[in-house]
C-alpha cells in the first residue's frame, strides 16, 4: 500500500530556560528519532500514556509546530522545508479534530460562519459553492441544516464534535489527525462518533492518525497500531497481530489496563514499577527499563533499535531480540 506520509528521524526538543535572562539549562525531549510510515486510506492508531508525545507528533506532522530536526514527507515532498505560502496547499489537504469540542468552536460565531471560515482563509469566495458544500457536509455528518443558524453553546458535546468534524473535512482533505476526539464525550456518544469517522473514512477516502490513550478505542477504529513511550515508537503492527501477538512489555501493560468484564480472566498480567520518567531527564539505555519487570543489564546502558520481528511488525526491545 502506498504511503501518504513518511516521517524520518523526527525530533522535538523544547529548551528549558532558567531565570530572567532565559538561559537554557536543559531540554524536554518530547520526540526522539521518530521513523514512521502512514499508508493511504488507513486509520493508524497512536496509543500511549499522557506525556508520551502523541499530540506533539500529530502537531509536527501537520507543521503546527516546527520540530527540532528530521523530515516529514507528504506525497514526496518534505513539508518542513515549505514556507508559509507554499504550505497553503498542504493545509487544504489536511485537517485536525481537537480533543475538546467545548473549546475548539468559537462561541461568538454561528455554525454556518464556523464552517465557512476555511473557505475564506483559502480565498474561496463563491457564495453558492460555499453554501452547497456546507449543507452537504452537515448532512454527511448526520446533522440538520437548521443547526447552521445556531451557536455552539446550544449543542451537546457530541453535536459539537460532529460540527468540529464537519469543519475538519469541509475542504475535502486527504489526511486527518484526530487527537483524542472522544475523550471528553459520554460513553454512549463515543460509539456514534467512531462510526461517523469510519463512515467518513470510507466515503471520502480519508487517511487518519487517531490518537488515544485507550486501547479499547484503538482496537475498534484502527487498521494498524503504534505504541509510544516517552517520545519513542516502541511497537508498531497491524491490529490483529497486535492483539494476538504483541511483543513489547509496555504493550502488555497497556492491555492490562483495559477493564475486563466480571468472570473474564486476564492471562500473563504484568505490573509496571515506578512512575513515568520525566522527558526532561530520560533514563539511559532503554527508556522503559526503569519500569520493566523483565529488565536486563543491557537495557540499562544500551538503547534498543526499532527492529522487525515479522512482516510489518516492528518492536524496540532487547528481550524480543534475544528470543528471535
Amino acid at each position: 500500500m502506498e504511503n501518504i506520509f513518511e516521517i524520518k528521524n523526527l525530533n522535538m526538543h523544547y529548551p528549558v530556560t532558567d531565570g530572567l535572562l532565559g538561559n537554557i539549562k536543559g531540554y524536554t525531549y518530547a520526540l526522539n528519532n521518530i521513523n514512521l510510515e502512514i499508508k493511504k486510506n488507513e486509520i493508524l492508531g497512536l496509543v500511549g500514556e499522557s506525556g508520551s508525545g502523541k499530540s506533539t507528533l500529530g502537531n509536527c506532522i501537520l507543521k503546527l509546530i516546527t520540530p527540532t530536526n528530521g523530515e516529514v514527507i507528504f506525497e514526496g515532498e518534505n513539508i518542513l522545508l515549505k514556507n508559509k505560502d507554499k504550505l497553503k496547499d498542504f493545509r487544504r489537504k489536511t485537517g485536525l479534530i481537537f480533543q475538546n469540542p467545548y473549546m475548539s468552536l468559537n462561541p461568538r460565531m454561528k455554525i454556518f460562519d464556523i464552517l465557512k471560515e476555511p473557505f475564506i482563509i483559502n480565498g474561496i469566495k463563491d457564495k453558492k459553492l460555499i453554501e452547497e458544500k456546507i449543507k452537504k457536509i452537515v448532512k454527511l455528518t448526520g446533522m440538520q441544516e437548521e443547526i447552521l443558524t445556531r451557536y455552539p453553546h446550544e449543542f451537546s458535546g457530541g453535536q459539537r464534535q460532529r460540527i468540529a468534524i464537519a469543519r475538519a473535512i469541509i475542504l475535502n482533505p486527504e489526511f486527518i489527525v484526530a487527537d483524542e476526539p472522544v475523550s471528553a464525550l459520554d460513553v454512549s456518544i463515543q460509539a456514534q462518533i467512531f462510526n461517523l469517522l469510519i463512515s467518513l473514512k470510507q466515503h471520502l477516502n480519508l487517511t487518519m492518525l487517531f490518537i488515544s490513550h485507550d486501547l479499547r478505542i484503538i482496537k475498534y477504529i484502527s487498521d494498524r497500531i503504534a505504541v509510544m513511550y516517552l517520545g519513542e515508537i516502541v511497537e508498531i503492527t497491524d491490529k490483529q497481530e497486535f492483539f494476538k501477538n504483541h511483543k513489547h512489555p509496555y504493550s502488555q501493560i497497556l492491555l492490562n489496563a483495559v477493564p475486563v468484564m466480571p468472570g473474564e480472566r486476564r492471562e500473563n498480567k504484568i505490573i509496571p514499577t515506578g512512575e513515568l520518567p520525566s522527558p526532561n531527564n530520560p533514563p539511559n539505555g532503554c527508556k522503559f527499563h526503569t519500569r520493566c519487570p523483565y529488565v536486563m543489564e543491557i537495557c540499562k546502558t544500551c538503547h534498543p533499535e526499532l527492529k522487525s520481528v515479522s512482516q510489518g511488525h516492528n518492536v524496540r526491545c532487547f528481550l524480543v531480540e534475544k528470543s528471535v
